[in-house]
């Protein structure tokens, strides 16, 4: 007969049925099988799965969607642990020491007057772990260290861009950045037209995207937050398109592009 579950306090329950899924002994075979890289993209799923639930206003949702989020923080700390790296306790500490360490003004004599100032000094206190870990590395330290590459595309993109505007490097107002687009857009429609090689194409239209997500930057609008409610507002009016071509008894299929772009529009006028 199994062992009762350590119930002492909700995390020691997680905790032990972690511990029991990746025990060899009548553990879970999918569970031994995992290692920190095939359980990472479980967490960047589990994570936009939460940022859903939030978009939602579904608390209900939300909730399971954090227990979800933070079973994946239990399990690669039961794998570190069984590698003698490190333990959740570990983790609990190592984000308790950064927290006290960046707000000095809460758990020191620092005086931080406005979230804006708090915003200066947690990104100085960020540079300065940067260039100690560079100086751990013996690389030179870099504006850009620490920006991960794993980040979804758009929002690496805006980071980068922060992470060079406070050294310095960035248009002053957003009339540049407009400038900028209209050039990039020339030199994409240049490469079309003169029947650029597919590289050379793919080359530009990023640029040209990069310059897009620095106007919502300057805009002080997060793109891969404003793409993602772009994509349900579409998702949204193309099913209407569908169930108006229901009603007729056709499909998408089966109807011309006049026909749906029609109903596309009418959908558009009644939102």
């Amino acid at each position: 007969m199994l062992d009762k579950l350590d119930t002492s306090s909700p995390m020691n329950r997680l905790l032990d049925i972690m511990s029991r899924l990746r025990n060899p002994d009548g553990g879970c075979p999918w569970d031994l099988q995992q290692d920190f890289s095939t359980i990472a993209p479980h967490t960047i799923e589990e994570a936009y799965e939460v940022a859903d639930a939030i978009a939602e206003g579904d608390m209900e949702d939300l909730k399971g969607e954090l227990g979800d989020l933070m079973f994946q923080v239990v399990f690669y700390a039961q794998m570190a642990k069984e590698n003698g790296d490190f333990d959740f306790n570990g983790v609990i500490d190592a984000i308790s020491d950064k927290m006290i360490r960046r707000h000095p003004h809460v758990f020191g004599t620092t005086d931080i007057g406005s979230a804006e100032a708090q915003t200066v000094a947690w990104e100085d206190a960020k540079a300065q772990e940067r260039a100690l870990k560079a100086k751990a590395r013996q690389t030179p330290p870099s504006a850009l260290d620490g920006v991960a590459n794993g980040l979804p595309a758009l929002t690496r993109a805006v980071k980068l861009q922060n992470r060079a505007a406070r050294v310095g490097f960035d248009w002053p107002d957003i009339g540049p950045v407009f400038d900028k687009i209209d050039e990039e857009m020339a030199e994409l429609k240049e490469e079309i037209e003169q029947g650029g090689s597919q590289h050379r194409i793919a080359e530009e239209y990023g640029d040209l995207l990069f310059v897009l997500a620095n106007l919502g930057r300057h805009l002080e609008l997060e793109p891969e937050t404003i793409l993602r409610q772009a994509n349900k507002k579409f998702t949204g009016r193309f099913q209407a398109v569908e169930a108006l071509l229901a009603k007729r008894g056709k499909g998408p299929s089966d109807s011309t592009l006049k026909e749906m772009d029609g109903l596309w529009n009418k959908v558009k006028n009644n939102k």
